[in-house]
């Protein structure tokens, strides 16, 4: 699990890097141009870059190890400043966009400098690739390893940080063709009308990924439960023990990014007196915790009347 919190720590290094030499780029071709699409680019990539702070700081937050004020972790701090990341992109990103380019429709002013547009938009999407490649070879390895396909493991994936970084790159290079071709037709038509819709599109387009960011946060801050295929080993893992017949209810909740609290229901093998039981329960938990997947294992028996459950 080290080497995959590393990894995400450089995808979102990566990232941060790569949009604070956009967005500075961005601000002086969209000082030079007077582009209303190229003011928001560079909205959109301040906001990025203060974006990747704040992930930076969750993934350094929700490593920190469990202790006796908060016995399953700090791992759902992951979730709370990826919510805070969301909460800017969608603020600053969006409401910044969509604002100037609603300013830009009444009292708009032709551009210039139009070549000075091209080569920012150029150079930022080449440097939006190479963040974007990092993010996905990360997403696409971990898709292969819950046998899903890349897009259905963005959305569930329990590490936030790099959710955020592939989004926000994806709607990064597809406002930069927004951008692209607003700047155009407004050097084709002389009108900065088209110029002005471009920036409102870019806006309308971190608005969506904010909220659906937002949502995902959401729903793992409130207790998102892990994924069927992790489900399925775990009962697995369960019934693979000697100690234990079956399994009879089983909740795998994320406590951070790739952590889990493991709650079940299960039927010991033989029949033992109540002390050794309370016991080889303590015992069993103690040996289920050591996975570094598992912050907090929770045992408890089951009766002979409840359905065995089976991967």
């Amino acid at each position: 699990m080290a080497d995959a919190e590393q990894e995400s720590s450089l995808t979102v290094v990566l990232a941060f890097a790569a949009n604070l030499l956009i967005a500075l780029a961005k601000s002086v071709a969209a000082a030079l141009t007077g582009s209303a699409s190229m003011v928001a680019e560079a909205a959109h990539s301040w906001a990025d870059a203060g974006n990747e702070v704040l992930l930076l700081i969750a993934n350094r937050r929700s490593s920190t190890p469990p202790d006796d004020e908060h016995p399953l972790g700090y791992g759902r701090e992951a979730y709370v400043w990826s919510m805070f990341a969301a909460l800017g992109l969608f603020a600053l990103g969006a409401g910044v966009s969509i604002t100037h380019g609603i300013q830009e429709l009444f009292h708009s002013e032709p551009s210039s400098n139009f070549p000075v547009a091209y080569i920012v938009l150029g150079i930022s999407f080449a440097l939006e690739v190479v963040s974007f490649q990092q993010a996905y070879r990360q997403l696409r390895s971990e898709a292969a390893d819950f046998d899903r396909d890349l897009w259905q493991h963005a959305l569930n994936t329990s590490d936030p940080t790099v959710r955020a970084v592939f989004a926000e790159d994806a709607a990064a290079l597809i406002g930069l063709a927004i951008a692209f071709v607003g700047i155009l037709m407004h050097q084709l038509t002389g009108s900065p009308i088209p110029d002005a819709i471009g920036s409102i599109a870019v806006g309308i387009l971190l608005g969506v990924v904010a909220i659906l960011l937002i949502d995902r946060n959401r729903r793992f801050l409130v207790g998102e439960q892990a994924a069927p295929e992790l489900r399925n080993v775990g009962i697995k893992v369960l019934t693979s023990l000697p100690e234990i017949d079956r399994v009879t209810f089983l909740r795998m909740e994320y406590l951070g990014p790739r952590r889990v609290l493991l709650v079940a229901t299960v039927d010991l093998v033989g029949d033992r007196p109540e002390s050794e039981i309370a016991q080889s329960l303590r015992d069993l938990e103690s040996r289920i915790e050591t996975s570094e997947h598992v912050v907090r294992a929770v045992l408890s028996l089951a009766t002979a009347t409840e359905p065995t459950i089976t991967a």
